[in-house]
């Protein structure tokens, strides 16, 4: 699933536009400012950034340039969403390293249509198979993409350090509560049961009473 990082000030802003970019079926991330929206991207790795050019802590240029001096950051698009139509301050932000500018008020249909528009123009592939970013903790799937809890991407990534290979339960429990930390059988399940929602039914084979291994 295509990601979108919102980065404005204004609450009221930052919730419409997020609503309606949910609808046409992206995974929608916000930021209230531009240090934050920084932070944000480094961990979701957002396709599309939309971003106010006024803002506190850090102005929407200054977020501009910090984006394009950021290898991890380097294939995302910055697009503008500002109330500023001075031409210098649009010349500006293009200097910075913008894709595009648009300037508000903007109709939600309008801006609905423009996003689309710019996200057909990556033309990012489904995977083949399924693979797990490190640092964002996004799981990429021939059905889409899912940033995964903490939990579920800690047994993810211990069962895809060595495919084929049974990990009883209590090596599991260990490597991923502790030694010292009680947890029932139950809770694992509940990961592995929602794991294999997003990546197939028939990916994690389970061995009753012993454990669980994943498919190479």
């Amino acid at each position: 699933m295509q990601r979108i990082l919102i980065v404005d000030d204004e609450d009221d802003i930052r919730e419409f536009i997020s609503y309606n970019l949910t609808r046409e079926g992206y995974s929608v991330y916000t930021a209230s400012n531009g240090k934050e929206a920084v932070q944000v991207a480094l961990d979701v790795r957002p396709h599309l950034i939309l971003l106010d050019m006024m803002m506190p802590v850090m102005d929407g240029r200054q977020t501009c340039q910090v984006i394009r001096n950021t290898p991890e950051l380097k294939d995302t698009m910055v697009v503008f969403l500002s109330a500023v139509q001075e031409e210098q301050c649009q010349i500006d932000s293009y200097e910075a390293g913008a894709d595009d500018y648009i300037t508000k008020p903007v109709s939600m249909r309008v801006l609905c249509s423009r996003v689309n528009a710019i996200m057909k123009r990556l033309d990012i592939p489904a995977p083949k198979t399924i693979s797990l970013d490190l640092n964002s903790r996004i799981l990429a799937t021939p059905e889409g993409e899912f940033v995964l809890p903490r939990k579920e991407f800690e047994i993810l990534q211990l069962l895809l350090s060595e495919p084929n290979r049974v990990f009883t339960r209590e090596e599991i429990f260990q490597r991923i509560w502790g030694a010292d930390v009680v947890v029932g059988d139950r809770t694992l399940d509940v990961h592995i049961r929602r794991l294999r929602r997003k990546i197939g039914d028939d990916k994690i084979v389970t061995y009753k009473g012993v454990g669980f291994k994943i498919l190479s």
